[in-house]
């Protein structure tokens, strides 16, 4: 069975290289979806999915005549959220089986408002301008992957063409790899950080001869905020919270921090949560 990818593009200022993408993509014997999210000029190609039909899916009143006569900011925000609910739409009816997208700032918050929409697992591909830069605001807490234009999304030249290719490539790749088969058991997840690697370590063993998988996190902020997303996923049996030191970097302004919201998440999705205060006598900076 063919495995198809979404194309989200704006396709009035990017349509040839989209073009260049698709036939990729086919090369590899792959389908794909074609989804215009320019709010500009008329696309250049003839998408699969029009604007039209991504703004019909945004939760906020979008104006009769589309978003033309909106500011850039206004624009984005409507699309973004069009797109969001649509590639979850379309996923859930087994539609696609991974996300494409080559862009700037705007059309990379776009394209990855929509990949975030979707679950972890889900291949994701993001070619941007701003990859390189810190990318944890487009990224959140999901597994795309983002990977630096070089040059801008403009034209196919002697760069753009092999960094396209390439990317192409890989979510080709991405979504033909079959997963392994292996032992599903309940997941626990685990906060860990230098101080508490020990305590983690043994209590994982423990866990793992009852007949759980561990799942361990890092308390680098990030690792917080995806272990806090994957217990409110509704995916976990357990938390062992035997690190809480991003909640000192929430309180004086550390590195580290993974929000308000940290610790939060078991509680609101009613899961068995151990919470020790491991490294809260910690609080991360960048070098002096």
């Amino acid at each position: 069975m063919s495995r198809t990818i979404a194309l989200i593009g704006a396709l009035d200022t990017k349509g040839a290289e989209y073009e260049f993408v698709r036939s990729i993509i086919a090369a590899n014997g792959l389908d794909t979806i074609l989804i215009d999210i320019g709010t500009r000029e008329p696309p250049s190609v003839v998408p699969d999915i029009s604007r039209e039909q991504v703004l019909a899916h945004a939760s906020d009143s979008v104006p009769s005549n589309g978003v033309t006569d909106l500011d850039r900011g206004a624009a984005l925000r409507l699309m973004s959220q069009g797109a969001a609910a649509l590639a979850s739409s379309l996923y859930a009816d087994r539609k696609i089986d991974g996300v494409f997208a080559m862009g700037g700032t705007g059309g990379t918050s776009v394209a990855t408002a929509a990949m975030r929409a979707l679950p972890l697992g889900v291949s994701k591909v993001m070619v941007s301008t701003a990859a390189g830069a810190d990318v944890s605001g487009y990224v959140g807490t999901s597994d795309i992957v983002m990977v630096p234009s070089i040059v801008d999304v403009a034209g196919i030249n002697s760069v753009s063409r092999g960094v396209f290719a390439r990317a192409a490539g890989a979510i080709c790749g991405m979504v033909t790899q079959d997963i392994p088969k292996g032992e599903d058991r309940p997941l626990v997840v685990a906060s860990m950080f230098g101080n508490t690697t020990v305590a983690v370590s043994r209590a994982q063993e423990i866990l793992d001869a009852a007949g759980y998988e561990v799942l361990v996190f890092h308390c680098t902020g990030q690792g917080g905020r995806v272990m806090e997303s994957l217990v409110e996923s509704g995916a976990i049996s357990g938390v062992l919270d035997l690190t809480t030191t991003e909640l000192a970097d929430e309180l004086v302004g550390g590195v580290f921090s993974a929000g308000p919201s940290r610790l939060t998440a078991a509680a609101r999705a009613g899961v068995p949560t151990l919470v020790a205060p491991g490294c809260l006598d910690m609080v991360n900076f960048w070098a002096p």
